[in-house]
């Protein structure tokens, strides 16, 4: 990996920087070697967890008592720049048990949070629905009581793991209040009758990926996370630890691309010079490097605050998000066009960090829904 220097930053203690130098390792000797396989998204998934558990990595995604969201972002900082599909299989983990270690009982976390822990389960986190992504509020899938079960009906998709998690925090209405305060969360197991898959989804950049349908699907009353009504708030504290860590995630990507141009430069000739010494080359990458830098502090300015005891960190964590994933878009494109022909032959890192950047400006609230959120905590709003 290549400028390591922000690690000196005020932001880090030292078990972050053990870690990234740890992870960094573990990354360049067991998930670069498999980065480039495309072939089978669901196993690989499968296997980048069971690797992240055995070397201990996923204590950190799925943690005993609160998350430390710096050691996230750099865990998914550090896997995004050797590959989109480890990133991703560390980050499942992480988001579909965080609102178990969020509001889970003591029973809730000794049923559901080791298993995920120790790679044996996926986790997925089920919010998004058909008719409705960003509107968490106009959410359709119900959950009615019903003696001692809860009954689920509708369907989520969108679903990160999607068909083959062993477990999923699914978000449906039950009514206690309008639009958003009448939203609940419950733990639901995959084998849970009622729940199927109903369709996969194939995206650019291959992973896991579902629509899921629920259908008199009955869990036990102990499936229930926090409260009736408690949904939406479990939802968006879940978010506000791990939006700021998608940025890390194009970080990663980021710097990758950053890192591939520079070397091509070096070493592609054009018109009797090498590509490097090319005045328009110097200032794409002197423009890179200074949106790489400008992007990190906002991701780890997100992380610090959460970290150290704010409440809340909508605001830092959208504009790290919001900025961070618009950047790393940028970066990786230039890095592309630096390439030349060679920046879209199917393979070329640049070409597969292409696909897998665009996700980052959608998912977990896209780059138009955190301009709003940071507009209203501007407005005081």
């Amino acid at each position: 990996m290549g400028d390591r220097s922000f690690l000196t930053w005020p932001f880090f203690e030292a078990r972050h920087r053990a870690l990234a130098e740890k992870l960094s390792a573990f990354a360049a000797e067991r998930v670069e070697p498999l980065a480039h396989d495309e072939t089978d998204p669901d196993g690989l998934t499968r296997t980048f967890a069971t690797l992240l558990a055995r070397a201990g990595h996923l204590d950190w995604a799925v943690p005993d008592g609160a998350h430390d969201v710096r050691a996230l972002c750099l865990a998914r900082e550090t896997l995004a720049y050797r590959s989109g599909l480890a990133d991703f299989a560390f980050a499942m983990q992480g988001l579909g048990t965080g609102p178990i270690v969020l509001f889970g009982t003591d029973a809730q976390k000794a049923k559901w949070l080791g298993p995920v822990r120790n790679g044996a389960a996926l986790g997925a986190f089920a919010l998004s629905e058909p008719e409705g992504g960003s509107d968490v509020a106009a959410m359709r899938m119900t959950a009615v009581r019903d003696g001692d079960f809860w009954r689920l009906d509708g369907r989520k998709t969108w679903i990160s793991n999607g068909g083959i998690a062993g477990q999923y925090v699914v978000f449906a209405r039950t009514g206690e209040a309008p639009g958003a305060k009448g939203l609940s969360a419950f733990v639901v197991p995959a084998q849970a009758p009622g729940l199927t898959i109903e369709a996969r989804i194939a995206v650019s950049a291959p992973h896991p990926l579902a629509t899921l349908k629920f259908e008199d699907c009955r869990v036990g009353a102990d499936a229930l996370l926090g409260k009736p009504g408690d949904g939406f708030k479990i939802a968006m504290s879940t978010l506000d630890v791990f939006r700021s860590t998608v940025g890390a995630a194009a970080l990663g990507f980021a710097r990758r691309a950053l890192d591939e141009a520079v070397a091509f430069s070096k070493s592609r000739e054009t018109f009797g010079a090498k590509l490097a010494d090319m005045q328009l080359t110097q200032a794409a990458l002197a423009e890179a490097a200074t949106d790489i830098d400008a992007a990190a502090l906002l991701v780890y300015r997100a992380a610090w605050a959460k970290d150290t005891g704010a409440a809340r960190v909508t605001r830092e964590a959208s504009m790290a998000k919001f900025f961070a994933t618009e950047m790393a878009q940028r970066v990786v494109d230039r890095a592309v066009q630096i390439h030349g022909g060679q920046g879209v032959v199917a393979g070329a890192v640049v070409e597969r960090l292409y696909r897998e950047v665009r996700a980052l400006r959608i998912y977990e609230g896209a780059t138009e829904i955190q301009k709003l959120v940071i507009a209203g905590q501007v407005l005081g709003s």
